[in-house]
């Protein structure tokens, strides 16, 4: 450690009230302290490393499947570069700026009905991401408003629900499940990876929109990542039992709202498959950290490139 055992221990102590928040009933978090010494620590030590270099903002990637654990490790993340390094954070997700319900309609109707589902390339708005980085970079800085997306809605949220950046931050965090992927050959589109594409996408057209969009548009907002993180869990198979734990989670916290069965979860990742089977394939050559995590969420190694 490269701080005093004072400043370890209040770090541990708000590291542990916040991982009591986060435990759903009959699911313990595992291995906590462990994760804190060999996870967070080195990691928040990384980031520090990288704004110290010239001191100006930096923006970080993360990325990883569905469920693997991304907007938990960035809350911890903006306490302790807050505390340790007094670094100040804006954190906000991909999935933030989904395109509005009515926008995919729109969407779907236009070009493919798949794109109706939010998640895709293509159901983003990256204008609008764009412009908020350029924002929040502003030397002249004024606040700066996050948007949310409501998930048990499948809508954006209402302006009210939306984050307000006051301060200029030292480090972004730009987290989503597709942050920093790369396209295909069009060749290796062609063979259905499950019903969904084999079913609903027999001419390639979604698929081909999809993976347009990451060679052009996405390659764009993605290019001003300084560094990226990628999580990179077991299996695709454990993509899934993560992302039903996190529906779990949102049963929880949302009262009459819609809900996912596991068979519509099931069906749900299929859009993403794809996209992050890939990313699992690519990883060296698209992150600057990876950080392979075992079936219980513990990070076992991380490895530069």
């Amino acid at each position: 450690m490269d701080f005093n055992n004072n400043e370890y221990l209040l770090i541990k102590k708000r590291y542990l009230k916040f991982l009591r928040r986060r435990e759903t009933q009959g699911k313990p978090i595992i291995d906590k302290i462990g994760k804190l010494n060999n996870f967070y620590l080195p990691l928040s030590k990384w980031i520090y490393s990288i704004y110290k270099k010239d001191n100006k903002l930096k923006i970080i990637g993360l990325s990883g499947g569905q469920g693997a654990g991304k907007s938990t490790i960035t809350a911890i993340l903006k306490f302790i570069l807050k505390f340790r390094y007094r670094l100040d954070l804006c954190i906000f997700s991909i999935d933030d700026f989904y395109k509005t319900k009515f926008e995919r309609k729109k969407m779907s109707e236009r070009i493919h009905p798949l794109f109706l589902t939010r998640g895709v390339p293509g159901t983003h708005d990256l204008k609008f991401i764009n412009q908020t980085i350029n924002n929040l970079k502003k030397k002249n800085f004024k606040p700066v408003m996050i948007p949310r997306f409501d998930k048990s809605i499948d809508d954006r949220a209402k302006k009210t629900k939306w984050v307000k950046i006051k301060k200029p931050p030292n480090i972004i965090i730009f987290e989503g499940w597709c942050v920093g992927a790369r396209h295909q050959k069009i060749s290796d589109l062609k063979k259905p990876l499950n019903i969904i594409e084999k079913k609903y996408d027999p001419d390639l057209k979604w698929r081909k929109k999809v993976n347009d969009q990451l060679k052009r548009n996405y390659k764009n907002t993605f290019n001003k990542v300084d560094k990226l993180v990628y999580l990179k869990a077991p299996s695709f198979k454990h993509i899934f039992i993560w992302r039903l734990l996190q529906e779990k989670k949102l049963e929880l916290t949302s009262k009459n709202k819609d809900i996912m069965s596991k068979s519509k979860i099931k069906d749900f990742i299929m859009y993403y498959e794809r996209i992050t089977k890939q990313m699992m394939k690519d990883f060296p050559k698209i992150s600057d950290l990876t950080i392979f995590l075992d079936k219980n969420h513990r990070s076992k190694k991380m490895k530069y490139f």
